[in-house]
């Protein structure tokens, strides 16, 4: 029997699960559909549906008045996790009692990086107001600090996302000579980000790199401390002082387009430095990567994972190599991030001055990394399944 999820559902249109609880009116395929986490209580699409649809996975919809498997789930996808809702109270009457006689199980699904250990007691505490099985739930995480806690479940959702979002072609390698060292981008500003880059730039005078926004300050919320680092924090305001820089052409909303490519982001760089979301996911202990890691993997190119501790051996996990024989990737174990920005810098210095001999140390990792990215997805969606039915 083949791979499949059972689902719960209010009503699905044109065979598309309509988000729980959504008020918002919109249409399969518009532009309005993927404007749901605009609008109150910020469910969205089930992503998932769609991995399915493309790596030979089946959904069964049931509605609540049908006679459905006791396997099934009541899908609830969100845009972000709201601390403050009572999620329990927009459940349909029908569904809430078959959720509380233990005949259904709730499903979010939720591809951001939260700590999990802070939803789960939320979870828990409507577990008790609302007189819940303690099982009532399995909650899908992006986060792999999940993987750790009672009803979580770990999945990759950005490696799936970024596979089936990025319609480009991948970039086949090239041995060719690279005009540049690095190539590192940033979108938005956060202070961490200002923090790296600024004490990268003496590096990059020969590299592509970006800095998008213009007008910033420095704020509290930076996980590395930026007065351990002598003359840091002067060399970071004067860097955002200087900001924006661009490396593309392209308007802001284009840039946000993960179906589009820069190729030369890929190809006239030896090295990604890859400027993840988080450089700490929410003080959990896990760690989160999105599609700005799977970028340089399906187009051909070594990297550095300037994110969360563990960040590496989440890839090792997946399959993936990480060039161990041929960077310094110690930096990956160091829990304290100060001390992690440390060693990265340094593991970075060290390839600086030797770069087309290590991409070339690289081609065997790289071009088993795009195979397996471009594969099919499958045995992903086989482990999420047994791990939401451990």
């Amino acid at each position: 029997m083949g791979l499949n999820f059972d689902f719960v559902v209010d009503r699905s249109i044109r065979g598309r699960i309509y988000p729980a609880f959504a008020q918002h009116q919109a249409e399969p395929y518009t532009q309005s559909w993927r404007e749901f986490e605009q609008h109150w209580p910020n469910t969205v699409p089930l992503r998932l549906q769609e991995y399915c649809d493309y790596h030979g996975a089946n959904i069964s919809l049931y509605t609540i008045q049908d006679c459905f498997p006791d396997t099934s789930f009541y899908p609830v996808a969100l845009g972000w996790f709201n601390f403050e809702l009572d999620y329990i109270s927009l459940l349909p009457e029908a569904v809430r009692a078959a959720v509380q006689q233990g005949q259904l199980k709730l499903m979010f699904y939720y591809h951001e990086a939260d700590n999990p250990a802070d939803i789960q007691r939320r979870l828990n505490q409507l577990a008790q107001q609302w007189s819940l099985p303690s099982n009532y739930y399995r909650f899908v995480s992006g986060n792999t600090a999940a993987a750790e806690l009672t009803n979580f479940v770990y999945f990759n959702d950005f490696e799936l996302w970024y596979r089936h979002r990025n319609k480009s072609d991948a970039l086949p390698l090239s041995t060719d000579p690279r005009p540049q060292d690095f190539v590192a981008l940033n979108r938005l500003h956060k202070s961490w980000r200002a923090t790296v880059m600024a004490d990268l730039e003496p590096m990059l005078h020969n590299s592509i790199w970006s800095y998008c926004q213009s007008g910033l300050l420095l704020d509290e919320e930076n996980p590395i401390e930026i007065d351990a680092f002598d003359g840091l924090r002067t060399a970071t305001e004067n860097f955002l002082n200087r900001m924006p820089r661009f490396a593309d052409n392209l308007s802001n909303q284009e840039r946000n387009n993960h179906a589009n490519t820069v190729t030369n982001f890929f190809t006239d760089a030896y090295m990604h430095l890859v400027i993840e979301t988080h450089f700490d996911a929410d003080q959990s202990g896990g760690a989160f990567l999105t599609e700005k890691t799977f970028k340089p993997i399906k187009h051909a190119q070594p990297f550095f994972i300037i994110g969360c501790a563990g960040s590496l051996q989440t890839l090792r996990n997946l399959g993936y190599r990480v060039f161990d024989h041929v960077l310094d990737n110690s930096y990956d174990l160091e829990i304290n991030n100060t001390c992690r920005w440390k060693k990265l810098r340094s593991a970075i210095a060290k390839v600086k001055d030797h770069l087309p001999s290590v991409f070339a140390a690289c081609v065997d990792d790289i071009v088993h990394n795009q195979q397996l990215f471009l594969a099919g997805k499958h045995n992903r969606l086989s482990k999420l399944h047994a791990d939401l039915y451990e």
